[in-house]
């Protein structure tokens, strides 16, 4: 951080994407341990916009669909950067698994574990 170490500098936020972080969640008396990198606004996931007379359930499926490409791409980035990390989760496998566990992966990465908890506390 800068000398004031409560405010960030842009070279230090700038920086924070080009770093690997690494997180685990417990899910089911096990850890899961993943890899994950912020994203700048040119590696986001490019989707087409939401149509403006989507219902309230095709809203709901495509935010859903925008966050798991956005954490899916995290992932990925983490896994280019570091192969020899964490095993690498994919497209195919991050469609495979568990629901919970991937609300969980998702619920760590966005630092809403709390929310999680409320809603999956058996996952």
């Amino acid at each position: 951080m800068t000398n004031n170490d409560s405010v960030w500098s842009i070279e230090e936020l700038v920086a924070l994407t080009d770093e690997i972080q690494k997180a685990e969640v417990d899910f089911r008396g096990k850890v899961f341990s993943f890899e994950y990198a912020d994203l700048t606004e040119e590696e986001e996931p490019k989707m087409l916009p939401l149509d403006e007379s989507a219902s309230s359930e095709e809203q709901a499926l495509w935010y859903q669909k925008v966050g798991s490409e956005r954490i899916l791409a995290m992932i990925r980035k983490a896994t280019a950067r570091n192969p020899e990390g964490n095993p690498p989760i994919d497209e195919e496998s991050w469609k495979k698994l568990p629901a919970t566990l991937r609300y969980k992966i998702i619920a760590e990465i966005l630092n809403m574990d709390s929310d999680t908890k409320a809603n999956f506390p058996n996952g």
